[in-house]
């Protein structure tokens, strides 16, 4: 089903926001549309949203599966406006949202759906679930000069550190049971990346309700939400691993001719396997079992 715009979407489509999980995929270019969709719909979204620029073509085979909006992403902010207009619209649904070329992966994702994994966290009373996004990239630049290959994709299997979240409001004190994460290509690269961009923690499953905003660093406005487990025990954690930055890495000029090979020492092939991002502490499944 397409719509022509977002304000047509929340007139028409509103029995799509009445249950969740709900998935929303901001598409910012044509680079894996189909595998993104395809891989989410495999997760078990009850629904999947996709906002994108209208000149772009979706897949014959999963565009009757899913909600195409008509809605450019790439104005600055926008995607996250988009957000908070969907939020104000689900009240008490699961949402998720990611970018194109961006893929899901929580604990046991291979034989259990989002929804039962969103249905154990609620009973933890939990309301958000905090990911980390690990970026991906081509191994061989050569062969796949705008470093996305599915067949070929490589991350990063150490070089992650959390530094204290302080809260500027409160004399720089350290928030509680929040912290700013970073590594990946966003660390190696940094001086290609502005500062408030670094951080690759992201609140991407969350309930939505009345009065919730997310904010441009991918943090919510109820602090809660942004707190990585709860006071008494450790939480279900998620990975989602990207292209997302190492596209941005080879279509910018400032940074491409410096580029070529994102491979190091600590570089591994991506398994898209849950149990290797477990291995390496890029998720963890807390009391879930």
């Amino acid at each position: 089903m397409r719509y022509s715009s977002l304000d047509d979407f929340l007139k028409y489509g509103g029995e799509a926001l009445a249950r969740g999980p709900v998935a929303v995929v901001l598409v910012e270019d044509e680079v894996e549309l189909g595998s993104t969709m395809r891989h989410h719909l495999d997760c078990g979204f009850r629904e999947i949203l996709a906002l994108m620029p209208e000149a772009f073509a979706l897949p014959e085979d999963v565009a009757p599966k899913i909600r195409r909006i008509d809605h450019d992403v790439t104005v600055r902010g926008d995607g996250i406006a988009a957000i908070n207009r969907l939020i104000g619209a689900a009240p008490g649904i699961w949402m998720y949202y990611c970018y194109n070329a961006e893929y899901l992966f929580y604990p046991f994702c291979e034989t259990r759906t989002v929804g039962e994994m969103l249905g154990f966290h609620t009973e933890e009373r939990r309301d958000a679930m905090l990911t980390y996004v690990v970026d991906l990239y081509a191994g061989d630049l050569a062969r796949h000069p705008g470093a996305v290959s599915l067949e070929d994709a490589h991350l990063d299997r150490s070089g992650y550190y959390a530094l204290a979240r302080n809260d500027t409001g409160q004399h720089n004190h350290p928030k509680e049971r929040q912290l700013d994460f970073y590594g990946g290509l966003r660390w190696r690269y940094e001086e290609h990346i502005p500062a408030p961009r670094r951080k690759i923690d992201r609140i991407a499953l969350f309930r939505a309700r009345e009065g919730l905003t997310l904010r441009e660093n991918h943090t919510f406005s109820d602090e809660e939400y942004n707190t990585y487990a709860c006071p008494w025990h450790h939480n279900l954690t998620a990975a989602i691993v990207s292209f997302r930055t190492a596209k941005a890495l080879k279509r910018n000029p400032g940074s491409t001719f410096d580029i070529d090979t994102f491979k190091w020492h600590n570089s591994t092939p991506f398994e898209w396997h849950s149990r290797q991002l477990l291995d390496l502490g890029l998720m963890e499944p807390g009391q879930w079992f």
